[in-house]
């Protein structure tokens, strides 16, 4: 035997809830459809909906306030997977093309760069250029002015063009690098700050 959606429904007065749903009161004349107006399980059903009815008026006229820095998590969040989807083409004497993320290739950079003593990367941005493999970093760096020495930042620059060649597989042809920042650094990275 079938159930059509209406039977599906019913209540054990036989009445099926969505007329109850459309007539949530009984009116004083008795029920349109002839309905007993006093039916214990039209009357419970009533009352089920009556506060469904309420809970969902509460959460329509309820205003709701994102957390505060939500619009900033989230713009962080799209400029970080936009950088994602800029790629860099390595050379490859294989066919196809082998790319990979301007991003990854920064991190990389800036990590050779922060192995220099008395130096800290900070934005590291690469452009390629129109020779097949080869790449110009605009390398922003903050020094330590008590760690940091005047070949420093020839150091910085002859780390990341070793980077770029051992672990990514690119050649630099450019790496202009700025000194943004001064901080307090120890002499050596073995020193205790402040000594």
């Amino acid at each position: 035997m079938e159930m059509n959606d209406a039977q599906g429904s019913a209540l054990p007065c036989g009445r099926d809830i969505e007329t109850v749903w459309k007539q949530p009161s009984a009116r004083a004349g008795g029920e349109p459809d002839g309905h007993d107006p006093g039916c214990e399980y039209c009357a419970a059903a009533r009352e089920s909906l009556a506060v469904l009815r309420e809970v969902t008026g509460e959460l329509v006229a309820e205003e709701i306030q994102p957390p505060a820095g939500f619009a900033t998590r989230i713009m962080s969040a799209v400029r970080a997977e936009r950088s994602r989807h800029h790629m860099l083409k390595l050379p490859s004497t294989e066919p196809g093309e082998v790319r990979v993320s301007e991003q990854a290739v920064a991190a990389v950079l800036r990590s050779a760069a922060d192995s220099v003593d008395g130096v800290r990367a900070r934005h590291c941005r690469i452009t390629a250029t129109e020779t097949d493999g080869a790449v110009r970093v605009r390398l922003t760096i903050a020094v330590g002015y008590r760690g940091f020495h005047a070949d420093a930042v020839e150091d910085v620059r002859e780390r990341v063009r070793a980077a770029a060649s051992a672990h990514v597989g690119v050649s630099l042809v450019h790496v202009d690098l700025t000194v943004e920042d001064l901080y307090d650094a120890p002499h050596h990275r073995d020193e205790a700050p402040g000594l």
